[in-house]
């Protein structure tokens, strides 16, 4: 279990707090057109505030390889928040991030004040960890907190090396609720517990579906990667998408699901095109028989419903990747399945970011889901085991 100290258990009251964020958010014209990262940063800053702490915000955004690029500058982000937290969040704008505005605006702050550093990426030893770039940023606050997961498995100065230069690191509330399911629920989940691996490659996924076999009852296996199942087993694949260096590695899968009584479900049925376009022609066939010319783009009508029904019986649900391609409406039924059958369930559902969570939130489904993850690289780190530095990083209740 990951006991890790929370917002819940310390009071800021007085001290200058450091909050890494998620504010990695979509800008087009210094436009923002997606806030839900910081709608869901919105509950921590709320309590810092209310405790009477003096809030230092900070984050990345995109990628400006260590130069100040205006295009993806945290301006627009500190005006949006100051709408939404209906008080002012003060943009420090220095190119170097902690600078002369920066130094001036945390001497200058009351309790209760917020105030929002440059982009940490304009700095390009963010990325490496550096430590001047970690000394200065803890040289700001008395406490810092970490509620980006996103960036949780990457150890960079802004959500690990700072920790070492401060004495009180707790993580905040989004950062607490991945723990809790992601983290906590693989570990010790109500069973029966099914997992579900879709996406386009197995080789990304190997790490992953090994700790899952460790812990699940059912694991089931969709999207482009379960052509190198079929291929695997004998079957034709056609143009599908196909890793034929891991079909001996697929095999090894599946015996080693036998070994440990694990179910291991893969398609019956795939829906095939003759090209890769949504106005392709279509047609379902047995999976392992995809002819010449054609390839697997969903999974069929069959492995729809047998997916379907196995996640009935759940009582823990991990969806992670896919089950075709989506985007493109004749090929999105596989997915939206899987989706339906896992909003109509009462077992506790946890989508691990990425893809999976833009198909269940693009579907409709993402209101009636226990936990959709906001990191795609950390939530799969998490499902293999990993221990993620910025996780670590924080002090143990």
């Amino acid at each position: 279990m990951l006991n890790k100290k929370s917002v819940d258990d310390i009071n800021v009251k007085g001290q200058k707090v450091l909050v890494r964020c998620d504010f990695n958010v979509p800008l087009i014209d210094g436009k923002i057109t997606d806030e839900n990262r910081l709608v869901a940063a919105l509950p921590t800053i709320k309590k810092l505030v209310a405790d009477g702490g003096k809030i230092i915000l900070c984050s990345h955004l995109g990628k400006p390889k260590g130069v100040a690029k205006p295009e993806l500058s945290l301006a627009p982000v500190a005006a949006r928040l100051s709408e939404l937290l209906g008080q002012e969040v003060k943009f420090a704008a220095d190119p170097e991030v902690v600078g002369p505005n920066a130094k001036a605006a945390v001497e200058a702050m009351k309790d209760g004040e917020i105030v929002l550093l440059e982009n940490t990426r304009y700095r390009a030893e963010e990325t490496k960890n550096g430590e001047a770039l970690s000394k200065e940023l803890a040289s700001l606050c008395d406490v810092f907190v970490n509620d980006a997961f996103g960036t949780a498995h990457r150890a960079h100065c802004s959500n690990v090396g700072v920790t070492q230069y401060v004495d009180t690191a707790v993580v905040g509330y989004l950062m607490q609720k991945e723990i809790d399911f992601l983290g906590n629920a693989v570990n010790n989940p109500e069973r029966p517990f099914v997992a579900i691996l879709g996406g386009a490659k197995v080789s990304s996924k190997i790490s992953v579906i090994e700790n899952l076999l460790e812990k699940v009852d059912t694991l089931i296996i969709g999207g482009g990667m379960a052509y190198t199942f079929a291929k695997a087993q004998g079957g034709t694949v056609g143009e599908s998408l196909l890793e034929a260096d891991y079909c001996e590695y697929a095999l090894n899968m599946i015996q080693k699901a036998k070994d440990k009584g694990v179910k291991l479900l893969l398609p019956v049925d795939n829906v095939i095109a003759d090209e890769f376009s949504n106005d392709a022609n279509t047609k379902i066939v047995s999976c392992g028989e995809i002819p010449d010319g054609w390839q697997g783009l969903d999974i069929g009508p069959e492995t729809a419903k047998m997916y379907a029904d196995a996640v009935k019986e759940a009582k823990t649900v991990v969806w992670n990747g896919p089950m075709g391609c989506f985007e493109m409406p004749n090929f999105a039924a596989g997915t939206e399945a899987v989706a339906k059958a896992l909003a109509d369930t009462d077992a506790v559902t946890i989508i691990g970011g990425g893809d999976s969570a833009a198909a269940v939130n693009q579907l409709g489904y993402g209101d009636k889901m226990t936990h959709i993850s906001t990191g795609g690289g950390a939530s799969l780190e998490f499902l293999e085991g990993k221990e993620l530095p910025g996780v670590a990083a924080a002090n143990d209740k």
